[in-house]
């Protein structure tokens, strides 16, 4: 399979067999790592990383995957990029795209990142959007596939927020790839109509289904993965917290949750997570609206259930995969 030159930006864009070829490149170039074998193929290669929104796991993600494949990086923050500010992006894309063998953006809106692509004239790579996080769902699917051996016909939860980034994305990536995807929340957080629609065909395909309910012990039963996320993203305003408590209250990964689920299933989460009181934002909303767990409690978060340091590993182990593969011919990477 050749994906030579490709953006990623959605999993939308791929097919089956291709986000099963990234997973499969993945699990290879991980199993390689582990035995300490070198995979520097793209020495002379530099790619620009253009985070407007900061992380841990991406930009650290990114950055080794890329020193691994011999690559040389270029972090670009809010601070230290003109893009949308000084200069637009059509421009930003041109001019990185003449320096750059490749370009990640994680930021903002969805349009940015397929204006970069439009105009860069090499592969960019979606660190993450509000609406979209393709990056995270190879992770999360080579996570599952490592616990269970398979993915078609894993039915997963997804629990909170619905309507933006991870929900939107695991609900594609399950419609994709065969999996009974529920999305359990307040009516007011469905995902979008249109989309929802779009990933129905999806699952027709594949065999997959989507459900949509508020009904927590209807969701759970026989689950395999139960996911959750924040319920405040990062740039929303202050106001929302109050709000996303109440609503999304009634959703909070529990033991009685797990327990409502198979007795084999896992908890995921993309992370960062409110499972304690131990960071500043969570302190200082724990105080302010009573609250000493969020999404997941710390029982959830600390069992043995819970897989989501296995998951923020494979984030750079995909990552790695997908610039492997939108750069060249990597068939040599391949066990």
């Amino acid at each position: 399979m050749n994906l030579t030159g490709r953006h990623f930006l959605t999993l939308k864009d791929f097919t089956a067999e291709e986000i099963q070829y990234l997973l499969d490149l993945a699990a290879s170039l991980k199993a390689k790592k582990k035995r300490g074998e070198m995979v520097d193929i793209y020495r002379g290669k530099n790619v620009a990383l253009i985070f407007e929104k900061t992380s841990t796991r991406t930009r650290c993600s990114f950055e080794v995957a890329a020193h691994d494949l011999g690559m040389g990086s270029t972090y670009l923050d809010p601070v230290s990029s003109q893009i949308g500010k000084k200069e637009s992006i059509k421009d930003t894309a041109r001019i990185l795209g003449g320096m750059f063998d490749g370009i990640e953006y994680r930021g903002y809106g969805q349009k940015i990142v397929e204006e970069l692509a439009q105009y860069a004239g090499v592969p960019v790579w979606n660190g993450l959007t509000n609406e979209y996080h393709p990056t995270q769902m190879l992770a999360d699917m080579l996570t599952i596939r490592e616990v269970f051996g398979h993915l078609a016909g894993i039915k997963l939860v997804y629990m909170g927020d619905a309507r933006y980034n991870m929900g939107n994305s695991l609900m594609i990536a399950c419609a994709k790839m065969g999996m009974d995807y529920v999305a359990c929340t307040n009516r007011k957080y469905f995902p979008d109509a249109e989309l929802v629609e779009l990933c129905r065909t999806y699952a027709k395909e594949s065999g997959a289904s989507i459900t949509l309910t508020e009904d927590v012990l209807e969701a759970t039963t026989g689950a395999d993965v139960i996911y959750t996320d924040v319920w405040v993203s990062m740039g929303e305003p202050e106001e929302i917290w109050a709000e996303r408590i109440a609503d999304l209250s009634p959703y909070k990964v529990t033991a009685e949750v797990m327990a409502n689920a198979k007795p084999t299933a896992v908890f995921m989460h993309c992370l960062p997570a409110f499972h304690d009181l131990n960071t500043k934002v969570g302190k200082e909303q724990g105080e302010k609206y009573g609250f000493t767990e969020l999404e997941v409690t710390d029982e959830v978060f600390e069992s043995g259930q819970s897989v989501v340091f296995q998951e923020g590993e494979n984030r750079m182990h995909t990552i790695k995969a997908v610039m492997a593969a939108t750069l060249g011919d990597c068939s040599s990477l391949m066990e």
